[in-house]
């Protein structure tokens, strides 16, 4: 027989599980939670260090590649996606940050009504547990517990104060700035662990006897009769098994997979899903369209000074030493996330008074994220535009949900996206050569000194440049017709469907999107609960 539940939810990630708290808190309502991939129990994925490891592993990521395209020099990117318990919150870079506020009133002011920054600041206040004193823009009694930085490398904390010298006023608040800023990242930690959606909100609702999670669960299609979602098929192993939802089909899979999935289930751009031998059952253009991501730029330096992760990591005293300082004391280098230090600054390219690029410094430095470190004392220093106007696509081109879809990013397309990331990178060179980092440093080792016009820093960009794990966008919220999901987040067209994670973005926050997310999915929460009700 056909199980029944109230609710069935697709993706244990970010959004999947902090949705899957706040529904089964009522005791009266049934909800099975699908995960295709397994339990985030192994100590790499727990370490908040560990994301360097686990971030590509095949046992807890799903590494999709884009089409190679001309913003890439024809390269393929990899954009691996957490396949976990956790999802990407379980493998990603840590850090928590909203990024400009304003961004939220856009949605609002794009057709999403209801969206707007005031709101967001609601939410997020909801979601976290923030460090620091009480403020009105902070959460302090949320289940998502957010740590300040407890490693304070010397080449980082330079790398700030040549910024704040640059003209980059410095905030002890990056996480919650609006405007130009410098300052020390935040970091989804709690004690000497990661704080995954996860652990922050599964965790404490797994015990309850109307909430089943359902791991090794790929999710096949959405069942669709008679213009409405009944229920779930999914993979497992070599068994196909499908459950009934009475209320809704919640989708929570990500910015790549829901798209992927709707697609699957007959929603879409008819003409490709008849080449992927797909039934049409609404000709929806939008649905993997409107895909956004940061797409970053690193600048690997040599340092004169010596105290580069890069070394010392090939220290066993030194490792040693770091080991202790998180075990006993739960700081150090082991607590990291994948940028120590970040700032956000406005180029002459900005459409308004916003910061239209993000900065990254970290003491480490390397050829891509998981290969080895450079021989030398690196420092990596990294820029990203805001808010591209390229956006790009992402299309089934099989009916098996084992097949990855294809991807076409897009970056790069328009001449405001190639001028931002140009300046951007003359930005950070002059950083660079600012005391006191710049008394620390010996020379930019890529692009290298000798790539300096502006037809070569673009060159150098799109042959090097990478994602920053941003993707975004491809069923998007709004008033129009053609969007693929209204600002209650229901799919057009179906009753008892609704989606409910990074997907539905309008626009691209201005910083990274784990906390954006899960402010998504704290809304999602709230009206499903009330349209219930």
């Amino acid at each position: 027989m056909t199980p029944e539940y109230d609710y069935v939810i697709v993706g244990a990630g970010s959004s999947g599980c902090l949705i899957a708290e706040r529904l089964s808190a009522d005791p009266g309502t049934k909800v099975l939670l699908l995960e295709a991939g397994g339990e985030a129990n192994t100590f790499l994925l727990r370490l908040p260090v560990g994301y360097y490891r686990t971030m590509f592993d095949p046992r807890t990521s799903r590494t999709f590649e884009t089409e190679g395209e001309e913003g890439t020099a024809g390269r393929r990117i990899k954009w691996p996606r957490g396949r976990i318990v956790g999802g990407s919150s379980a493998i990603n870079g840590l850090i928590w940050i909203r990024g400009d506020s304003r961004v939220y009133d856009r949605w609002g002011e794009r057709g999403a009504t209801g969206w707007s920054a005031e709101e967001a600041t609601r939410l997020f206040r909801k979601v976290e547990a923030a460090p620091g004193p009480p403020s009105q823009r902070r959460g302090a009694h949320g289940m998502l517990k957010t740590s300040a930085l407890r490693d304070r490398n010397p080449l980082a904390e330079a790398w700030m104060r040549a910024a704040e010298s640059w003209g980059l006023p410095f905030t002890d608040d990056l996480a919650a700035e609006d405007g130009p800023a410098v300052g020390r990242s935040e970091l989804s930690i709690h004690g000497r662990w990661r704080m995954s959606s996860a652990r922050a909100f599964l965790g404490p609702a797994r015990h309850r006897p109307n909430l089943d999670v359902m791991t090794g669960a790929l999710a096949r299609r959405v069942i669709l009769e008679n213009g409405r979602a009944r229920g779930v098929e999914w993979l497992e192993g070599p068994a196909t098994r499908k459950a009934h939802a009475a209320r809704e089909v919640i989708l929570c899979a990500g910015a790549l997979q829901t798209p992927q999935l709707l697609q699957l289930s007959g929603l879409g751009p008819a003409e490709t899903l008849r080449k992927a031998g797909i039934e049409v059952v609404a000709d929806r253009p939008e649905i993997g369209g409107n895909l956004q991501d940061h797409y970053q730029m690193r600048l690997v330096l040599r340092m004169k000074d010596r105290r580069s992760l890069n070394l010392q990591m090939r220290d066993p005293l030194w490792m040693a030493k770091a080991a202790l300082d998180w075990a006993l004391f739960a700081k150090g280098p082991l607590t990291i996330g994948a940028g120590q230090i970040g700032a956000a600054a406005r180029t002459k390219h900005a459409p308004g008074d916003w910061p239209d690029v993000q900065f990254m410094g970290m003491p480490f430095s390397t050829d891509s994220p998981g290969k080895p470190a450079h021989p030398f004392s690196g420092f990596t220093s990294v820029v990203w535009q805001c808010h591209p106007d390229s956006t790009g696509r992402i299309d089934v081109v099989s009916d098996d949900p084992r097949a990855d879809p294809r991807i076409r990013p897009n970056y790069l397309a328009t001449e405001r996206d190639r001028a931002t990331i140009v300046e951007g990178v003359r930005m950070l060179r002059e950083f660079h050569a600012r005391s006191p980092f710049a008394d620390l440093l010996d020379a930019e080792v890529s692009p290298g000194p000798g790539v300096d016009s502006d037809a070569d820093i673009l060159d150098a960009v799109r042959r090097t440049a990478s994602t920053v794990y941003h993707p975004c966008g491809t069923a998007r919220m709004g008033s129009d017709e053609a969007a693929p999901v209204d600002p209650r987040l229901r799919v057009r067209g179906v009753e008892g469907l609704r989606v409910a994670d990074a997907s539905v973005m309008p626009e691209v926050p201005a910083a990274n999107i784990n906390a954006p997310t899960m402010m998504v999915a704290e809304k999602a929460a709230e009206m499903i609960r009330a349209d219930a009700a």
